[in-house]
């Protein structure tokens, strides 16, 4: 009985530890839409009103209307889109090669991929600005979508791993009927693999999303900005328009 009663406590104290934190991460989104619906003369006052007394929209339309939001929204998921078709074909096309394909210094080649991981982005930055000023890239969406078709590191570990947990007697036996290393791929590991490939997916989907650097360096004409520079102009060295910066953030994190 004093076992059930403090197996009882401990999940009630669990459970409102949970409720706790997933309250303190849910606030900054709460304040995000909470201070979109406020007019400005309620965004700053002291103490600060978590509801406010009159939803206000305007702010919703003043998103719309002081950038090309949906112009930047169909580049940014234009981007998006390439660059996760891109991601899974490249990363799954190498993750099976050192996976499922047995070849000299296939895993020492495979460290050296990891260990690419550990380089900073800051580091390549300048030299992959230069090779795509070269090509004639810059202003383009190019460098932010060609990259994702060369097989980044990560998303190559993360299905090599799962594409080992595959029986490798699925593969031999298909061999045994005469089927190509690609039929194999295309037939038997991609439909097993589909879990993966959808976080592969999704991973690479949100990391366009959410793209700031990117699209700073390499686009220059604003009609070509993605929705994160969009947000960007919202402020100026004079003024922010806070509502409408808020409403805009709403939108494309929602």
């Amino acid at each position: 009985m004093v076992m059930i009663k403090r197996k009882t406590i401990g999940q009630v104290f669990s459970h409102l530890l949970l409720i706790f934190f997933s309250l303190l991460f849910a606030l900054p989104l709460f304040w995000l839409i909470s201070t979109s619906l406020k007019p400005n003369s309620e965004i700053f006052i002291f103490p600060p009103r978590w509801i406010p007394s009159q939803p206000f929209w305007g702010h919703y339309r003043t998103a719309v209307e002081f950038i090309p939001f949906f112009q930047y929204l169909f580049n940014t998921l234009y981007i998006c889109a390439l660059s996760v078709v891109g991601s899974v074909i490249s990363c799954s096309l190498v993750a099976y090669g050192f996976s499922r394909i047995d070849w000299p210094e296939r895993d020492a080649l495979f460290m050296v991929l990891i260990a690419t991981m550990m380089i900073p982005f800051a580091v390549t930055m300048i030299p992959m600005f230069i090779i795509f000023n070269r090509l004639r890239w810059i202003n383009t969406f190019r460098p932010l979508i060609v990259p994702t078709y060369f097989a980044p590191a990560f998303y190559v570990f993360l299905l090599r791993q799962f594409f080992m947990t595959i029986p490798f007697e699925l593969s031999d036996a298909a061999r045994i009927d005469g089927a190509s290393e690609f039929y194999i791929y295309l037939r038997i590991i991609l439909p097993l693999a589909k879990p993966a490939l959808a976080v592969v997916a999704l991973f690479q989907f949100i990391g366009s999303w959410n793209d700031f650097l990117g699209p700073l360096i390499y686009l220059r004409s604003t009609e070509k900005y993605t929705l994160a520079l969009g947000l960007q102009q919202f402020r100026s060295a004079l003024l922010t328009e806070w509502g409408g910066l808020m409403a805009a953030s709403t939108l494309v994190t929602l």
